[in-house]
């Protein structure tokens, strides 16, 4: 007797083929959109810090973090907002204009510190309703974080011999700018996409510099070119 054979028809694999095709297509677009979405949020991040500095100045006319104690209890009642003490070259001298300390300062947690003027920016500028935010200092969550996780900063770069020193770079490759605004864990894919998005594509000059995650301060910017995708970097964009 013969034996019947079943299977699949060339149109059946065909349209097998058709929906797998269209799956994947979906999936890829989809992650697409996520890490679009993501730099959008990244950007969007480093103009939102630079317009509180500018909203702080105007009705102030001070840097966040860099008022005296009499000042801030005029402005949010006493006690209320605490003021960068004891005065120290660097890290927290009022009233100089300036927002001295790391961008990165705080702990590894998320909380704050009381050691700089960049770690007391957070407090101010939600004292003065810009921000959304913890205002303890010591809170879980005060240092702000970007869609990767990473932290967010700021800073007018550590004083030297009365000369500013940005996070990257130093002497004839240092950023320009009078104050940075520096996120950290940026995958390498979205750090381009940010420079082109921001600047002028080239991630070792212009306003928009990186470097690799953990670099010491005054490291050079890395070139486009050796940007790798899957690593973290810290990105500074100076206004």
């Amino acid at each position: 007797m013969n034996k019947q054979q079943s299977g699949f028809t060339l149109v059946e694999i065909a349209i097998v083929l058709v929906i797998i095709g269209l799956l994947l297509g979906g999936v890829l677009k989809g992650q697409e959109l996520i890490n679009s979405a993501k730099v959008k949020n990244m950007a969007g991040d480093f103009r939102t810090i630079s317009s509180l500095v500018y909203g702080y100045q105007d009705r102030f006319r001070s840097f966040p973090g860099d008022q005296s104690q009499t000042q801030l209890d005029l402005a949010f009642g006493t006690g209320v907002a605490a003021a960068c003490t004891p005065a120290a070259a660097g890290l927290c001298a009022q009233n100089n204009g300036r927002i001295d300390g790391n961008w990165n300062d705080g702990a590894a947690t998320g909380a704050g510190t009381l050691t700089s003027e960049a770690s007391l920016f957070w407090q101010h500028v939600r004292l003065a309703n810009l921000a959304a935010g913890a205002t303890v200092i010591t809170d879980t969550g005060y240092r702000p974080r970007n869609a990767d996780g990473g932290f967010i900063g700021i800073e007018t770069g550590i004083s030297a011999a009365g000369l500013a020193a940005p996070y990257i770079g130093t002497g004839a490759t240092a950023m320009r700018g009078t104050f940075f605004v520096c996120s950290s864990g940026v995958l390498g894919r979205f750090v381009r996409q940010i420079d082109s998005t921001m600047d002028d594509g080239n991630t070792a000059a212009g306003t928009v510099q990186a470097v690799p995650d953990g670099s010491a301060r005054g490291t050079v910017p890395t070139p486009t070119a050796n940007i790798a995708d899957n690593v973290a970097y810290t990105v500074c964009v100076g206004y």
